[in-house]
């Protein structure tokens, strides 16, 4: 008979005697199990002593997780947070060095568990780190001349500490001093600093400019631009990340006026190129955290055009009106104020032949093209970026559109214009980098105007699909289409440079896309016979037990979830996998992120498959529920799922792609004996289903299909023609 589901078997240790075997009723208060604890060993003062997990956490058991607590765990008698907490707060005022560094490390570790946290907290443990910080003793400063590498482990200690006490939310970054962000500051200024201490330094910077607006304003003058580029030109990739972690989050916080102004800065110190040159083409691979800041900085980058993209242009504006008279001057090489250009009237008619060549919608006054937001005055800037560094380029598309009949001219402006629109659709400018994306695109950081000359190649494109589609006017929008498609298979390949995507358009002409698109059509084929549809039917249940055998494999193999913080960087990370026998998920804590699958052995917690009541998504999980700025993430929220077993337990995932999310959510679903409903489980469908489709079609190729099996014959007469063998 299987034990009560309240009652859990785990192991208890105690140093110094042999681990006791006990069945812990979790009805039971944690204080009452404390204590028959502490009286098997005779431990007096059981008020003092808690429980913990015996893994690389240490994590305290507590009412609010006790839960957690699975079959087979291993747990520690230990001394209360309380205790500990006190006992540290202690030891770290110390006035051996060595055994304040020993209380550091140690509370470096212990800082990490939110109930010691709460603890130390309490006793004022943060005012205590932050005034060690600041003022430091006259050991301090003689240790740091003596013994410097013993000062860096000291300080990283202390750092340490306090990021991990501060990334549990308990108290406002609001609180802290001057002095202290002068300090902080002063070890990221500082050219020669022990690494530890400069990642925690940036990492304290990073989230006080993140988590304050007037701790933005005390960072922003004391950190400039030109200190932080020193660090990016070292060879160490966690100190570059947390680097352009800090400029992206000052970028972030600048009131939109100073935003413009940093930019000229960072273009005056060369950031774009020496971030090429020291991390994109550095030997070593990008990680999947500079990955994200690179993203986060080019998406902030582009952000910058939102202003002009919603700007309009004010028809009366001489100013503005002159950057269309330029385009007028250089595509036809004329003078826009000629005196003796005749009257009025042939000059206003002169001026429309020409806005007419140029492509515009309105030949009396282009202006009124430039009215539309998006894309705003950001496409006139973009036409003259083109006219005056792409001259040539510029003046052959606008007299060859001009020389070709009517029916068959490209229209500059009006494809500029709508251009501009699209390239920031495309590029999403406006929108607030996601938490989740890792997408950037190398491209964009080989040159300081990337946005302008990715205008200027894909008008040139635009113009050659164009002629290559034969094109009227009327087929404006399908040019578009065609135009939409180049470019986003374009950056597909993710091209390390502008001339490599130039040359990647080259190769998807118009004729190449038709063939794309014919060739993908062929794979989405759907016969509507009605022979065909019942043969889909018929091999419709084969191809889901296929798919559901594809995705409880992936769930044996199992999967590395992250454990999203305040602080991405500061992530833990946790591993799921099912068990061969699909009975039991295997999960547990793991320090990094694994290279390959986890053993089912170093996994600590189980969960019976039988325990499962329902798979909850998005919105609907408890950890979406909570407060805080994951349930604001629309892409965190899309791959959020929940396991839900016994009566109100929760086992929780955000997954690491969109793809996992399916397989997950598939495979539970499988699991239970749901139905698998994600999009990819559609996808695989349909691509399996045509696959075999046309395998067994292969023999009627060509053979027309009727619509109705035909007619059985009559019987014969006679079985006369029947040779029998016997």
């Amino acid at each position: 008979m299987p034990p009560p589901a309240d009652i859990v078997k785990v192991a208890i240790e105690w140093p110094g005697a042999f681990p006791k075997l006990m069945e812990i009723d979790q009805k039971k208060p944690l204080s009452a199990i404390i204590k028959e604890v502490c009286e098997g060993w005779s431990v007096p003062n059981h008020d003092n002593y808690a429980l913990q997990n015996a893994d690389a956490t240490n994590f305290y058991i507590t009412e609010k997780n006790r839960n957690d607590i699975k079959n087979g765990s291993i747990l520690r008698l230990t001394k209360s947070p309380a205790s500990t907490a006190q006992e540290l707060h202690e030891r770290i005022q110390s006035s051996s060095m060595d055994a304040k560094l020993e209380a550091l490390k140690d509370l470096a570790t212990s800082s990490r568990d939110i109930t010691f946290a709460q603890e130390f907290i309490n006793l004022d443990g943060i005012t205590l780190l932050t005034q060690m910080v600041e003022s430091g003793t006259e050991r301090y400063q003689k240790l740091q001349k003596i013994m410097k590498p013993c000062f860096g482990d000291l300080l990283s200690f202390t750092l340490t500490a306090f990021v991990e006490l501060m990334d549990h939310g308990i108290i406002s970054w609001d609180t802290f001093s001057v002095a202290f962000i002068k300090k902080i500051a002063s070890y990221v200024n500082k050219s020669a600093m022990d690494t530890a201490v400069l990642q925690r330094s940036l990492a304290i910077l990073e989230s006080m400019v993140l988590n304050s607006q007037d701790l933005y304003q005390k960072v922003a003058q004391e950190i400039t631009i030109g200190q932080l580029i020193p660090h990016l030109q070292g060879s160490d990739q966690d100190i570059q990340t947390y680097t352009i972690a800090v400029i992206n989050a000052l970028f972030l916080k600048a009131p939109e006026e100073k935003r413009q102004e940093m930019a000229h800065i960072l273009a005056q110190k060369q950031l774009r190129s020496i971030i090429l040159t020291n991390v994109i083409r550095s030997p070593k691979p990008i990680n999947e955290e500079m990955a994200h800041q690179l993203y986060v900085l080019q998406v902030l980058t582009f952000n910058l055009l939102e202003d002009r993209m919603m700007t309009k242009m004010d028809p009366q504006d001489q100013a503005q009106r002159d950057i269309i008279f330029e385009l007028r001057r250089i595509a036809f090489d004329v003078e826009c104020d000629s005196n003796n250009s005749g009257s009025i009237e042939k000059r206003k008619s002169m001026y429309t032949r020409d806005y007419k060549k140029l492509g515009f919608i309105n030949h009396v006054n282009p202006a009124v093209d430039f009215t539309q937001i998006p894309p705003g005055m950001l496409a006139l800037d973009n036409m003259l970026y083109f006219a005056r560094h792409h001259q040539d380029a510029y003046i052959r598309i606008v007299l060859e559109n001009s020389s070709r009949e009517d029916k068959h001219e490209c229209p500059f402006g009006r494809s500029s214009i709508e251009l501009t629109k699209m390239l920031c659709e495309i590029l999403k400018v406006g929108e607030l980098p996601s938490e989740n994306c890792h997408e950037f695109h190398p491209m964009f950081f080989t040159h300081d105007r990337a946005f302008e000359e990715f205008f200027c190649i894909c008008i040139q494109l635009l113009n050659k699909t164009w002629k290559e589609m034969r094109a009227t006017s009327e087929d404006f929008n399908k040019v578009m289409q065609v135009v939409r498609e180049q470019i986003m298979r374009a950056l597909t390949a993710k091209p390390n440079s502008l001339d490599q995507f130039k040359s990647r358009l080259q190769n998807l002409s118009y004729t190449e896309i038709l063939k794309l698109r014919q060739s993908e059509r062929m794979n989405q084929e759907d016969f509507q016979s009605r022979p065909i549809l019942e043969l889909r039917e018929k091999i419709q249940p084969e191809i889901m037990e296929l798919i559901k055998q594809q995705r409880l494999n992936r769930l044996c193999e199992g999967t590395c979830f992250r454990k999203i913080s305040s602080r991405r960087r500061q992530d833990k990370f946790w591993y799921c996998r099912l068990s061969p026998n699909h009975k039991v998920l295997h999960y547990g804590d793991l320090e990094e992120s694994p290279q390959g699958e986890v053993p089912h052995d170093s996994l600590q917690d189980k969960l019976p498959v039988a325990d499962i009541k329902a798979v909850v998504t998005g919105k609907d999980c408890p950890h979406m529920k909570e407060k805080g700025a994951l349930k604001q993430n629309k892409e965190v929220l899309e791959l959020a799922f929940s396991v839900l077993y016994e009566s109100d337990e929760y086992l929780n995932f955000i997954a690491p792609d969109k793809h996992e999310y399916c397989v997950w959510t598939d495979g539970l679903n499988a699991l239970l004996g749901k139905e698998m409903t994600s999009e990819f489980t559609k996808s695989d469908m349909d691509t399996l289903l045509s696959m075999e489709m046309k395998l067994r079609l292969l023999d009627l190729e060509n053979i027309q299909i009727p619509e109705a099996p035909p007619p059985i014959p009559k019987e014969p007469s006679n079985y006369d023609f029947v040779y029998d063998c016997n």
